[in-house]
């Protein structure tokens, strides 16, 4: 994709497609013999749930909720769009395109949780503990990236970018996230 906005390119589409059939193989290890309920959070996590969910083998019910995210004045996250079956008893697992402060999983997290599910996983596309603020258990994760901004495979900037089949950085005049991706063997 030719865009002055897009920098560096993190992850192909092989890159994707490999790692997303190696996550869906653990969770169909961990789940065998179950049913789990798997939420993807829009809007973000659509790509990411579609070619996961194509990979798994396993028996599973998908839904979908929305959330909105933590902004200036507001003490928490908000349901802006709730699952349609009943989680008591059941396995949970939330899929996430990004996990970076953990704010907003971590109450979604608490709130699924108050359902009497039989237990929540979380699994993520991309996994940025540098940016963690908020505890939360990340059980499965496509990649883990430092703290830059990438876009691409769900992931936006200002409503762009979304449907790239690969990751990239936003182009970063500082030259700060090719630094980075270097220390990583990237770019």
């Amino acid at each position: 994709m030719s865009d002055p906005r897009l920098g560096v390119c993190v992850f192909t589409r092989e890159d994707i497609r490999k790692r997303v059939s190696e996550v869906a193989r653990e969770i169909e290890r961990d789940y065998a013999e179950k049913r789990p309920v798997i939420i993807a959070i829009l809007r973000g996590a659509v790509y990411f749930a579609v070619d996961l969910t194509r990979a798994l083998t396993i028996p599973f019910d998908l839904d979908f909720m929305a959330l909105s995210p933590f902004r200036p004045g507001l003490q928490r996250a908000e349901i802006e769009k709730d699952v349609d079956v009943n989680l008591k008893g059941r396995h949970v697992l939330i899929l996430e395109d990004i996990v970076d402060t953990g704010l907003t999983l971590n109450f979604l997290v608490r709130s699924l949780e108050r359902r009497l599910p039989e237990s929540v996983r979380v699994c993520t596309f991309l996994n940025c503990p540098a940016r963690r603020i908020a505890d939360v258990a990340v059980h499965y994760f496509c990649f883990e990236i430092p703290d830059i901004y990438v876009v691409g495979y769900g992931l936006d900037f200002r409503g762009d970018f979304r449907n790239l089949e690969e990751v990239y950085t936003l182009y970063d005049p500082s030259g700060r996230s090719t630094q980075i991706l270097k220390q990583m063997g990237k770019g």
